[in-house]
């Protein structure tokens, strides 16, 4: 599904505040005008580049694309899994849709999050920190599966060591069926499986929020998840979409699929549903 004639550059943006944050942008061939552009949040714990293949598909559709890693992932600033501040990767979204925006002038700009980038993206749209034209969601963070032992944790650690990091306890097997992107997932060094206490508090915080959002949520929405995800709860995906109205708001239960749905084996009707609802709308 890949697009041969898609360029690919890397570069470095500084945030607001002076990190730095690793940015990497899909073009489309010289002469081509995008309809649209297109950033995407990747999820915790890995890294811009797993979005290759997506981004060029979106740039045979005709769509630019942007992505960076976040704070405390990939090529970035930050310790590993670490946020210093709740607001930390809502601000430097805000900085990427900024920058996007004055790249791309007059294009509409999507936001596309996964998991922890879905719920990122999900937040800032429901916190209307900048406008966007449309938001697209895959697998989102917005309710997660903890343990009794994790929740107590969640609840004390924040308060006593905000910063210390521990493994995210997410099993990589149960990323997709295909065993290919399990093990590249697995070797690839700008992966970890780190997670702060006040990342994990910023994680259960604002799914909350998001869900209480859903009934006012004005933004054109595509939410697709994996009916068999085993990294977040579906559960979340699905109280959010029976809130939320259904003229901004669509919604898509893939059955059977793992957690990364454009990485699956049958990931062809996740990307049919994705360019149909794209080119509805741009």
């Amino acid at each position: 599904m890949s697009h041969a004639g898609a360029e690919s550059t890397l570069s470095t943006f500084t945030a607001s505040d002076g990190e730095n944050l690793a940015v990497q942008d899909w073009y489309l061939p010289e002469g081509l005008r995008a309809r649209g552009c297109v950033l995407v949040v990747h999820g915790l714990g890995e890294h811009a580049g797993r979005y290759d293949v997506l981004a060029r598909v979106l740039n045979g559709w005709g769509f630019a694309v942007r992505s960076y890693d976040q704070y405390g992932h990939g090529e970035s600033d930050g310790a590993r899994g670490a946020l210093p501040h709740e607001n930390r990767l809502l601000d430097d979204l805000a900085d990427l849709v900024e920058s996007a925006r004055v790249r791309n002038p007059g294009l509409p700009l999507v936001l596309l999050g996964h998991s922890l980038g879905g719920l990122v993206a999900a937040s800032f749209v429901a916190r209307t920190l900048m406008a966007v034209d449309a938001l697209v969601l895959s697998s989102p963070a917005l309710a997660t599966r903890l343990s009794p032992a994790q929740k107590m944790l969640m609840a004390l650690v924040p308060r006593i060591a905000p910063n210390l990091t521990v493994g995210n306890g997410l099993d990589p097997q149960y990323l997709s069926h295909d065993p290919r992107v399990v093990q590249a997932y697995l070797n690839d060094p700008r992966v970890h499986d780190r997670i702060s206490g006040r990342l994990a508090r910023f994680i259960a915080d604002e799914g909350e929020m998001v869900r209480s959002r859903a009934p006012g949520w004005r933004v054109p929405t595509l939410l697709m998840y994996a009916g068999d995800d085993r990294m977040v709860d579906p559960a979340g995906s699905k109280v959010f979409a029976a809130r939320a109205p259904r003229e901004h708001v669509t919604a898509r239960c893939f059955d059977g699929l793992y957690h990364e749905i454009f990485n699956e084996r049958e990931s062809q009707p996740v990307y049919d549903c994705l360019r149909q609802w794209l080119d509805a709308r741009f």
